[in-house]
């Protein structure tokens, strides 16, 4: 039997790669000096129906449109709009710790894409890519602010702010109302 030869780093001291599971969300330039968040292949593959979910819920099918998206999480556990989505169930039935969880999932997958690219910036909230992650973002900073974790709030708040400084959904006021 041969011996397996080493392969050696060329630069030592640089970290290893970062490793992603097919399912994370990346970033990605968009072209003109922005950023924007890639989803999974999982994510686009279960865009349409995402739009029937929206449908159910306009219609108040709420039930039905909650076991949609958990059965789209199973496929798809970083579907950022998922979480989203659950969230604002969860907060219109007055159960504040679920749509923190929910808020919590979709923003850490934003938020992991974010660091393992070095925090880049501007991360407009107005790309259709990044909605739902602001969105979670102001439905988690408000959550924590209902439960007395200014904070943690602010440190939301804060990144959200980072990602985009003309602070389109109000985030300034919901942190300065509490």
């Amino acid at each position: 039997m041969a011996a397996k030869k080493k392969t050696k780093r060329k630069d030592a001291s640089a970290p290893p790669p970062v490793r992603r599971a097919a399912n994370d969300v990346r970033v990605t330039r968009a072209g003109d000096d922005a950023w924007e968040l890639l989803h999974p292949r999982c994510a686009v593959e279960r865009a349409d129906d995402l739009e029937e979910v929206d449908s159910m819920l306009e219609l108040g099918e709420t039930d039905v449109a909650r076991e949609e998206l958990r059965w789209l999480l199973s496929g798809c556990p970083n579907l950022i709009a998922a979480h989203q989505r659950l969230g604002e169930i969860a907060l219109e039935e007055g159960d504040l710790k679920l749509a923190r969880g929910h808020f919590g999932q979709a923003y850490r997958a934003g938020l992991k894409a974010l660091r393992d690219a070095g925090m880049p910036s501007p991360l407009p909230q107005s790309r259709a890519a990044n909605e739902s992650f602001f969105a979670a973002g102001k439905g988690l900073a408000h959550c924590l602010l209902q439960l007395d974790k200014q904070q943690m709030a602010r440190e939301v708040v804060g990144v959200l702010l980072r990602c985009d400084p003309s602070d389109p959904l109000a985030l300034r006021q919901q942190i300065a109302a509490k």
